[in-house]
């Protein structure tokens, strides 16, 4: 479940620029779902974005996380609380393994 998940994100982030930041509309059709989506994970918490100048606005790290939220709820008919559970759980592991890397290479290995 998690590798090709994490495979398709990793390479989604590289290919986004961190500094673009993409409306509400443009994250719904990143994710292949209604604008309404969006709000609606908004409003829960399970996605955050900058709200300026009337609109939302969110960056490339938002658009791997509710991509990532859209497939667990479609792949697994996830409520969208369980979906943000499994994906803070998802990032979290991604994460350490990212921070475990990084000893590694410190100490040689």
């Amino acid at each position: 479940m998690a590798t090709h998940d994490n495979s398709s994100s990793n390479a989604l982030a590289e290919l986004l620029d961190e500094q673009a930041h993409l409306s509400l509309d443009e994250l719904a059709r990143a994710c292949c779902m209604q604008p309404n989506w969006v709000t609606e994970r908004l409003a829960a918490g399970l996605l955050h974005g900058e709200h300026t100048g009337g609109g939302w606005y969110f960056s490339a790290t938002t658009v791997v996380r509710a991509r990532r939220l859209a497939h667990l709820e479609a792949t697994f008919d996830a409520d969208p609380q369980l979906a943000g559970l499994t994906a803070d759980l998802i990032e979290e592991v991604a994460l350490l393994r990212q921070r475990l890397r990084q000893l590694e290479a410190l100490r040689g290995h």
